[in-house]
């Protein structure tokens, strides 16, 4: 059966030819796929540190004895050790970055053991630290004995930070892994 030939398709052929042409391996669609969504992972840690950064400003200026009056008039409550650090994860994604345009597996492994004790571990020492507030809050209603910034309940607002960051960071390493193991299969072949 003879079907019409268009400019597409090579003479003498119906276009049923396709079964012998090559395909991508499936672990390099993996790590490109992985790749892309990693780098949107970064790109949201960044937002997350900018807004981190904002809440921490007040207390660089501080200790910067830097003095403007609109950041002071906000009363932002001192911060705790455990922001800084979680700040620190930051500069981690320069080697998840790193790993990823070089394709090395020793590096990615050290930027997903970074992301997990410096931004896992300092939201969940946040999560704890803010557990009693949170709970009393959201069972109760009582703002007598918990924490309040601008006539919000502080542990709150921060659980929203929080739970923003554990996705991404969850999402970090869940990203991280996959191309673990498509870079391990690229080598195994």
């Amino acid at each position: 059966m003879a079907s019409k030939v268009t400019l597409q398709q090579a003479l003498g052929t119906d276009g049923s030819d396709f079964h012998h042409r090559q395909k991508i391996a499936t672990h390099y669609q993996t790590s490109a796929i992985n790749k892309s969504r990693l780098k949107y992972c970064i790109f949201f840690h960044y937002i997350l540190f900018f807004i981190m950064l904002a809440k921490l400003s007040a207390d660089i200026l501080d200790r910067l004895n830097i003095f403007i009056l609109e950041i002071e008039e906000l009363q932002v409550p001192q911060p705790l050790w455990w922001e800084y650090i979680w700040c620190t994860s930051l500069f981690l994604s320069f080697v998840g970055l790193s790993a990823v345009r070089k394709n090395k597996i020793k590096i990615l492994q050290q930027y997903m053991i970074g992301i997990a004790v410096l931004g896992f571990g300092s939201i969940v020492f946040g999560f704890i630290y803010y557990f009693k507030d949170v709970y009393e809050y959201l069972s109760t209603g009582n703002t007598q004995d918990i924490q309040m910034w601008q006539e919000l309940p502080y542990g709150v607002l921060w659980y929203g930070f929080i739970l923003t960051a554990s996705q991404v960071h969850g999402f970090t390493l869940y990203f991280s892994y996959n191309l673990l193991v498509a870079w391990q299969t690229k080598r195994t072949l």
